[in-house]
Order: C-alpha cells, then structure tokens, then sequence
C-alpha cells in the first residue's frame, strides 16, 4: 500500500515538473536525485528521488557567462571570510559573510570565502556557483 502511494505520489511531481525537463539543471538534479535515492530506498526510493531532485535542480539556474566573468575579473578583497560550513550550490551563505551585488545584474551578488569566489541569490543568499 505504501509503494502505490509513494509511486503515486512521485508520478504527480512528474507531471507537475514535466514541462521544464528541458533545462539542464533539471535533468542534472533528476539524474543526481534518482541515483541518492536508489541507493536509500531502492527502484521506489529512485523515482521518488529522481522527481525530487529535478524539483530541486529547477530551482538554481546557473547566473550568465557575463556574470561570472565580471566576479572572475575583480580584485581580491584585502579580507576574506572563512566559515566553518562547507560551502555547497543550494545552501545558503551565512548572515556574517559579506556580500557585494553584481552592479548590471541585481539578481546576482559575489563574496570569497574560504579562498574561493562564490556568486549568490542576494535575496536568499543561496549560492549558484563556486567559481574555482
């Protein structure tokens, strides 16, 4: 009974994010989620993840080239924030990590942490990319 449900309930997340399986953070977070869940709950646990993960992976898009090339192409700040989190795509930066906004995209802003540049969702500080 269970097993119905938790397929029934994973072929209703599909249908709902079927329509944006063309982009390929979807299908990369599909992919990624499928393979997580398989291993934790087997051929049920992958549907479930692989739905869950294509939910996921719509969520963060990756920012524009011209984005990325303007952070790669600014000067170290003279001081550097550490954190003892690790620093992961989707997770949030925390509140003490100061942010500088991408002045001809509002929708992207940078920090360095941990030696590394990372670009943001300035509103929910989430990053999108680490930048090596």
């Amino acid at each position: 009974m269970n097993t119905k449900l938790i397929v029934s309930a994973a072929a209703a997340f599909g249908l709902l994010a079927g329509s944006a399986f063309a982009q390929s953070s979807m299908v990369t977070g599909a992919a990624g989620g499928a393979v997580t869940g398989a291993v934790v709950g087997g051929p049920v646990g992958a549907a479930v993840g692989g739905v869950a993960g294509a939910i996921v992976g719509t969520a963060i898009d990756p920012p524009p080239q011209k984005v990325v090339t303007y952070v790669q192409e600014q000067p170290m700040p003279p001081a550097e924030a550490v954190v003892q989190e690790r620093v992961v795509v989707g997770q949030p930066l925390p509140e003490t990590v100061v942010v500088t906004p991408v002045p001809d995209n509002p929708t992207y802003a940078y920090a360095v942490v941990n030696h590394q540049r990372v670009i943001i969702q300035p509103k929910t500080r989430k990053v999108v990319k680490i930048l090596d």
